[in-house]
């Protein structure tokens, strides 16, 4: 059983997680308005997992005897710059979340919530791959310093990208977990 505190704690971190999936939704748009489709593409990967991440908390209360209680999303901004602005905010929205989930674990902590903190720990090491993912690209985009060849081989690489989390939540997610 989870605290009240971890529960609404639990609860607007799944705000964060849905606000960060309609965020690269957006940015997701703006690229394929661009004619980026590998940008689109990976953006959209990321939306996926971001949905990902708001699920597995979702059942996580569920399972704990919470109660879910969904928030209002914001708007995400519509109109982004460039794909180096794009991955720059990228990279300040997780940076952001990762601060959120340390909050989270800080919290756990405090209250003894052993089983809440190993829970956290797997968002922990996805915070810490999401950051080191967009530093990577980053660093592409400006090493690319513009130029359309290098941006279209960038984009080319973004576009392998693949979902790698079930997007049909009907069975649970861990349903299609590795």
């Amino acid at each position: 059983m989870i605290s009240d505190k971890m529960n609404a704690a639990l609860n607007e971190q799944v705000n964060k997680e849905m606000y960060s999936a309609f965020l690269y939704m957006a940015m997701s748009s703006q690229c394929d308005d661009m004619g980026l489709k590998g940008f689109a593409k990976w953006f959209m990967a990321q939306y996926h997992e971001e949905m990902f991440h708001a699920m597995k908390l979702y059942e996580y209360i569920h399972s704990q005897g919470g109660k879910v209680t969904l928030q209002s999303i914001d708007q995400p901004p519509a109109e982004f710059g460039s794909t180096l602005d794009m991955f720059t905010k990228t990279l300040a929205h997780e940076q952001m979340v990762t601060q959120s989930i340390n909050n989270l674990m800080d919290l756990a902590i405090e209250e003894k919530d052993h089983a809440t903190r190993i829970f956290l720990q797997w968002y922990v090491t996805e915070q810490v791959e999401e950051e080191e993912n967009d530093n990577e690209i980053i660093d592409q985009l400006r090493l690319n310093d513009g130029n359309p060849q290098g941006l279209m081989m960038i984009d080319r690489e973004l576009g392998q990208r693949g979902v790698n989390v079930p997007i049909d939540f009907s069975m649970g997610v861990s349903a299609g977990e590795e």
